[in-house]
């Protein structure tokens, strides 16, 4: 296990500000422009037709259509912050004018004491602070305080971080251990990790406080939401409520080994839980945070990234349960797990957390949102049977059509969320440190980093994650002695590193699964890494029962999945050998550009099956049994954008 002073000391390496980076071309500079000239915009415009964004204006009544709901200030206040990211790196009038708008607004509905919510100010208002465990008060101003501070440091300005600051003041007032404060918490975790960027920014130790009390209190006896039920006159009771673990509150932080409940609360707030560990230097919390986090890798994350097994509560269900057809996944809770991942990253320097955040970031976040920008999954499901999913019906009609992504959703926040992932990527790239520059991802890019008492710039040119090959270009302002860190992804078995064309050994350079690369740079210096690339089978384990007899298709980060559009249809039937592993080839036509895999199958023949549901089982070697086919499989991001039909992530193995 880690000590804390391994966590203390990486935080002398920090990551380099969005406003540093820049992505160039390739993969992820296409889905930033769609983002940024699609993506954005839909958004805004659905916010206005939905009445999220008028609502600030607070002239709702009694009576009339349209009730705000609970948690619509956040659905604005991530529009505002995926926003902000776009400005920092593509300045632009007419989307800085929109969000200044929206701000003006925020500003004037807050409120003489410095309260500000939609709900429970034109709604609701007897109900302010009666209701953490459902009303989202705190994690909606957690999402505002986010905005706030990436609006400030994309364009200075100040209105929205001064409301927000006020507002904060006013939370601290009210929550606390002191005498007639409040001694709760939100039951929907955000306002921890959004409280330590609020105090990144301004330097006020008592919103870092006011963290510390969120993640002390939770899960303590007695039990706050009980307290908070009999207060409102209801009996403490489970009956008809969700468990504590849904929200994280079944046992105090410190005592958490495994991840429970609603999985976007637990991802949210083990990122406030890392940050805080790392700022307060609490040995007893980082190691939650490694115990929490191993426990989800090894036995309940998907492999696309995606986390949450059931719909029910959405949330982690037990060791091992990963179905595919029922699996939730909510893009959410993709997006929460690199917000986590990132922090633990920085703390420990480790690589294994960047790899599960390079795995989650290609697969089961980016399969959220559409190629053209428009549209949206909430669910992510690893198979789909378009005919059994017409009888399931989900709340907040989150997945109406499995197979079809959606224009919106009443519960809305999986679009801003993607869109603000998307547009600040390049904050996930690189990292700093006083004589170390690392790169965590690779992507056609530059960088400038504060290196000693110099700037040095990187430029990676690469195709990846479709070429093996990425060059990195390094520019310091002098020659000097400093370290440059590569991360080696988990799933690469073989990889090579030249300098100016000369190869270099690199077992002896490896560190916590970075090759250190540490002599004195010039200007022009070269570095060229190669990653190989094979087709690999990936197998779950045992016990994972929905996968059993299965395997699951790898090229580089990227997890591939067969479409009926492609295949025919009964997908389930199909097999493909370990022994011919199917072959990659690039169409630069298909998608905006993707590496497919083309292989061979057997499949079961239909011949003396008609008139029948059984018969007498034949020898799979019977000429009658199987055929072989040819098969296509996609990237597993990329399903949905074509014909609606079949899919399938686990085929089957012989």
């Amino acid at each position: 296990m880690s000590t804390i002073n391994e966590a203390v000391n990486i935080r002398k390496i920090t990551p380099v500000p969005l406003k540093r980076v820049s992505i160039d071309g390739g993969f992820w500079l296409q889905r930033q422009e769609t983002n940024r000239n699609i993506t954005l915009q839909i958004q805004y415009e659905q916010c206005l037709l939905t009445g999220r964004l008028n609502a600030w204006k607070l002239d709702w009544k009694q009576g009339d259509a349209n009730q705000p709901h609970r948690f619509w200030d956040s659905d604005i206040a991530k529009w505002i912050e995926a926003a902000a990211y776009s400005l920092t790196t593509h300045p632009d009038d007419e989307l800085e004018r929109q969000v200044d708008d929206a701000i003006d607004l925020i500003a004037a509905a807050q409120q003489e004491d410095g309260y500000l919510n939609i709900f429970y100010t034109v709604v609701e208002p007897h109900n302010r602070w009666k209701d953490l465990k459902d009303g989202h008060e705190l994690y909606c101003a957690g999402h505002l305080m986010e905005a706030a501070v990436a609006y400030f440091e994309a364009t200075g300005k100040r209105l929205l971080l001064d409301v927000m600051c006020r507002y904060a003041d006013y939370i601290d007032m009210v929550f606390g251990p002191g005498e007639g404060q409040i001694r709760g918490y939100d039951g929907h975790p955000e306002i921890e990790l959004a409280l330590v960027k609020l105090y990144r920014t301004t330097g006020e130790q008592r919103y870092l406080e006011l963290c510390q009390f969120f993640v002390d209190e939770r899960g303590q006896q007695p039990h706050f939401f009980d307290q908070e039920a009999a207060s409102r006159g209801k009996q403490p009771s489970r009956t008809g409520y969700a468990p504590y673990d849904h929200y994280q509150a079944h046992l105090p932080i410190r005592e958490q080994r495994t991840v429970e409940g609603h999985s976007v609360r637990a991802v949210y707030l083990y990122s406030g839980v890392a940050d805080l560990a790392a700022e307060i230097k609490d040995a007893s919390l980082y190691e939650a945070c490694e115990q929490l986090w191993n426990h989800m890798v090894e036995k309940r994350m998907y492999i696309t990234g995606g986390i949450g097994s059931t719909d029910h509560y959405e949330r982690f269900t037990y060791d091992y349960d990963l179905p595919n057809d029922t699996a939730y996944a909510e893009t959410c809770a993709s997006i929460g797990l690199i917000f986590w991942a990132h922090r633990m990253a920085l703390q420990s320097g480790d690589s294994r957390y960047m790899d599960e955040l390079e795995h989650t970031l290609y697969n089961g976040t980016i399969s959220g949102v559409s190629q053209n920008g428009s549209r949206f999954f909430y669910a992510n499901h690893l198979e789909v049977l378009p005919a059994a999913h017409h009888f399931n019906t989900l709340k907040f009609n989150k997945t109406a059509v499995a197979e079809q992504r959606q224009e919106w959703f009443g519960c809305s926040c999986c679009p801003p969320n993607i869109a603000r992932l998307i547009a600040s990527l390049g904050q996930y790239m690189y990292a700093e440190g006083n004589d170390e520059a690392i790169i965590h991802l690779y992507g056609e890019s530059h960088a400038s980093l504060n290196i000693g008492s110099q700037h040095v710039e990187l430029q990676q040119q690469t195709n990846y994650p479709w070429d093996e090959t990425v060059s990195i270009q390094v520019s310091p302002e002098r020659a000097a002695e400093f370290s440059i860190s590569l991360r080696l992804p988990g799933w690469c078995r073989k990889v090579q590193v030249k300098i100016n064309d000369q190869s270099i050994d690199c077992i002896p350079l490896m560190h916590k699964g970075y090759i250190r690369l540490t002599r004195t740079w010039s200007p022009d210096d070269r570095i060229e890494l190669i990653l190989q690339m094979p087709v690999e089978a990936v197998e779950a384990h045992p016990e994972v029962r929905a996968n059993a007899g299965r395997i699951a298709l790898q090229r580089g980060p990227i997890v591939y999945c067969l479409e009926e559009t492609d295949n025919s249809t009964n997908l389930r039937d199909m097999t493909v050998s370990l022994d011919e592993m199917p072959q990659a080839r690039h169409e630069a036509s298909l998608l905006s550009g993707i590496t497919i895999l083309e292989g061979t199958a057997s499949r079961s023949t239909l011949q003396n099956w008609e008139g029948k549901l059984y018969r007498r089982a034949v020898a799979a070697q019977d000429d009658e049994a199987k055929e072989l086919v040819t098969f296509r499989a996609v990237p597993y991001y990329a399903w949905g954008n074509r014909a609606p039909g079949e899919m399938l992530v686990w085929v089957g193995k012989k």
